[in-house]
């Protein structure tokens, strides 16, 4: 009693470890916004008009013809189809539209970010850790802003726009819009998981283009899910496709720019940076350092292994 404590060895080196985190965290958060604010002027010089089918008119064109023609011809017959389907016939799609929940998505690309930005010492690493990780950081970045952003859109049309739900089929029809209803059961339009399959889809076909077609048709099966279990129109549905898909493109297209993991090719198609075997030795490297079987911090050197190593 009386006497003074004194914080330990652990709670001091605690500390410290802790202030060496959030320095790290800024510096290598002011290197990212210093990298982007370097491409604004390849941007500027890069002009690179969208091709039809991509431009905004076109994109509001094919929603105002894809989801006009689902309203009048498919929505209707929908529901009473599905009443008449065994339970068993539906049952696998239940478990399947969950996969189009966008949570699990954002939880895992966004604690890979700030975990790199909070961990990752880049200076340190050997030049193929090193690029690996920046690629994986780009894409998880690019995968997160995709999925929220989209989210966010869908969200706000849904709340304004107050579709009714399938299950007011029989009360009040396929086709009732009530404006700012703020009711959970009028916010059907757009599908908000279908929104969230169509970003993700489209952003790990950007990635990995040679498994465009299997990403693509997992991605419909999901959200064809959100028909299967009563939950949306077909309209809602081909919204919600249309609208986590261009957004996603777009975004894409702006990094492609500026090169931050895309680029532009010569038809003016987005495709990755890396190779793909240039990905293949990266993501080696850091498999074999993460295993131990081979150092991930560069070794001091001078001269010309210095120069090597940092080609």
């Amino acid at each position: 009693m009386g006497e003074e404590t004194t914080p330990g060895p652990d709670k001091a080196s605690f500390g410290l470890r802790l202030r060496a985190v959030k320095e790290r965290f800024r510096a290598n958060a002011r290197r990212i916004a210093a990298i982007v604010r370097g491409r604004r002027e390849r941007a500027l010089r890069t002009h690179d008009p969208l091709p039809a089918g991509q431009r905004p008119q076109d994109v509001l064109a094919i929603l105002m013809l894809t989801v006009g023609i689902a309203l009048v011809i498919a929505d209707i017959p929908t529901y009473p189809w599905l009443q008449t389907l065994p339970h068993a016939t539906r049952a696998p799609f239940v478990v399947l539209t969950d996969l189009g929940k966008a949570h699990w998505i954002l939880w895992s690309t966004g604690l890979f970010c700030l975990a790199c930005l909070a961990f990752a010492d880049i200076d340190r690493l050997t030049w193929r850790v090193r690029m690996g990780l920046s690629m994986a950081w780009t894409y998880a970045a690019f995968v997160f802003f995709s999925v929220a952003s989209t989210g966010i859109l869908a969200i706000l049309f849904k709340w304004t726009l107050g579709r009714a739900r399938p299950k007011l089929y029989e009360t009040v029809g396929p086709v009732e819009f009530d404006l700012f209803a703020f009711h959970g059961s009028y916010t059907s339009f757009p599908s908000g998981h279908s929104t969230t399959v169509a970003a993700l889809a489209t952003a790990l076909a950007l990635i990995f283009p040679s498994w465009r077609w299997l990403i693509i048709v997992a991605a419909f099966w999901i959200a064809f899910s959100r028909i299967m279990v009563g939950a949306h129109y077909p309209s809602d549905v081909i919204a919600g496709t249309l609208l986590g898909a261009t957004v996603t493109l777009f975004c894409a297209r702006w990094m492609a720019r500026r090169r931050l993991g895309f680029r532009l090719s010569a038809n003016g198609s987005v495709e990755p940076v890396m190779s793909r075997r240039s990905a293949a030795a990266c993501a080696r490297a850091i498999w074999h350092a993460a295993l131990g079987r081979r150092g991930a911090r560069r070794a001091p050197s001078s001269g010309a292994g210095h120069h090597r190593e940092s080609e």
